[in-house]
């Protein structure tokens, strides 16, 4: 679900994730019709950052 956020609203997606900065700064890159497909691309890499971290938690947890 997440992952469709970040392809269509990817400033919103940062907000789901806790990095409401970025968001605000996704937004306004989104804002130019040239700027929602780097916009779009570093929301998902973000996202797939923020899986990646919640992994390395549970992992470091679990010892």
């Amino acid at each position: 679900m997440r992952l469709v956020l970040a392809l269509l609203l990817p400033w919103l997606q940062f907000f789901t994730i806790g990095r409401p900065f970025a968001g605000i700064f996704c937004l306004v890159l989104q804002l130019t019709l040239i700027g929602w497909i780097p916009a779009a691309i570093w929301s998902v890499y973000a996202l797939s950052q923020y899986k990646t971290d919640q992994k390395i938690k549970k992992a470091l947890e679990g010892r």
